[in-house]
């Protein structure tokens, strides 16, 4: 008898085919560090980098992995060795001597950054470059726009500032732009390191230099003085070249066309606009670059009765010849914060003492990076700080 093929009966309409469900396949576990950041520094120089350790020193980090360093050519080449991937990045950038190479430097490592994924792009720079050069003068370009324009070109979306020369500088650019304040440390210096700090005045060596003066001597409790003028020049001091070029006497005027003649300006003889006699001379700025018009405001003093004279300012350029001009001058102390390393100048120079002030940067870095409000770092501060 012929065997039967057993078939599997037809499935109606109802039946469900059920198939071995495959297992999924394991997911690769979340990186822990996808939201973290890094903190790098842009600077090829050792001696730059040492507030860029200070840094990630109170921060509890590490300094990020990453070669800095100028080709035979005179090209900066910058390579990032390890991921960025989805981080915030912080690019701690101070600025040496040679300031196009830092501004180059810090330009490529923020491109580099770019196209190596990084969520956000921070700028640290304590001392920014071409601050002076933000007014058109004549037939020159405000430069400090152009700058603003470059680092949002190359990448970054912040930027952390400490006493920009014009405040007004933070509108030349198109993201936020956090202008912090050394003051505090340079008060407390002057309350903790200078005797008898209240038989002081605060000093302005300029007009211009009046309302940041004020700001010192009003939370101090002390008086202010303003320098103001200039030393009068003698005829052999005339062909300086102050007047080029000379005027035009056969001038083209439209006819019929008469301008009113704007009167040129003629500053008085120096003078000090205020009690200075047996007190101690606190002469506050932002910058102290080229120091000759600090030295000639410390010899005014000196004749003008004060004992002792202190020059407070927070970016120590000190370039040229100033830690021996410092040296040989009537100034007993020049102090500086160390956003600009001024190392080399404090071996020319006893008298340049440093205020560290990587504790406020670190606290900005955190607070930015936890998404908190950065207004604690500015309680007390008024507009014309």
């Amino acid at each position: 008898m012929p065997r039967r093929l057993l078939l599997p009966p037809p499935l109606s309409a109802c039946s469900v085919l059920r198939l071995p469900r495959a297992r999924p396949a394991a997911l690769p576990a979340m990186n822990a560090a996808r939201t973290g950041y890094r903190v790098f520094s842009a600077n090829s120089t050792a001696a730059c980098t040492e507030l860029a350790k200070r840094i990630t020193e109170r921060l509890g980090a590490e300094l990020g992995k990453s070669v800095v360093y100028q080709e035979t050519n005179g090209e900066t080449r910058v390579e990032i060795k390890e991921s960025v991937r989805g981080q915030d990045i912080f690019i701690i950038q101070t600025i040496p001597r040679d300031v196009n190479t830092a501004v180059m430097e810090l330009l490529i490592m923020a491109y580099a950054l770019k196209t190596a994924c990084a969520r956000n792009i921070i700028g640290v720079i304590p001392y920014f470059p071409y601050s002076k050069q933000s007014k058109m003068r004549k037939r020159g370009s405000i430069v400090c726009k152009l700058l603003a324009s470059m680092l949002a070109k190359a990448g970054l979306t912040h930027i952390i500032t400490m006493d920009l020369h014009q405040k007004e500088i933070q509108g030349f650019f198109s993201f936020p732009v956090d202008n912090l304040r050394a003051s505090p440390f340079l008060l407390q210096y002057i309350q903790e390191e200078i005797p008898n700090y209240r038989n002081a005045v605060i000093v302005a060596k300029s007009p211009d230099a009046a309302k940041r003066a004020q700001s010192y001597a009003e939370r101090l409790r002390l008086g202010l003085a303003v320098i103001h003028g200039e030393a009068q020049c003698t005829e052999l001091d005339m062909d300086d070249g102050r007047h080029s070029p000379p005027m035009v006497k056969n001038a083209t005027v439209h006819p019929g066309l008469e301008l009113p003649l704007m009167m040129a300006k003629e500053k008085p003889p120096i003078t000090v606009v205020g009690d200075v006699g047996g007190r101690i001379a606190i002469i506050v700025d932002d910058i102290i670059d080229d120091v000759e018009s600090f030295v000639a405001a410390a010899e005014i003093l000196k004749e003008r009765g004060a004992y002792k004279i202190y020059v407070m300012a927070t970016h120590g350029i000190l370039s040229a010849e100033a830690p021996r001009l410092i040296e040989e001058s009537s100034i007993d102390e020049v102090v500086v914060t160390n956003t600009v390393p001024h190392e080399l100048q404090k071996l020319q120079c006893p008298k340049i003492k440093t205020v560290d002030i990587s504790l406020i940067l670190c606290e900005a870095i955190r607070r930015i990076h936890n998404g908190e409000s950065m207004a604690y770092l500015f309680r007390n501060i008024t507009v014309d700080d």
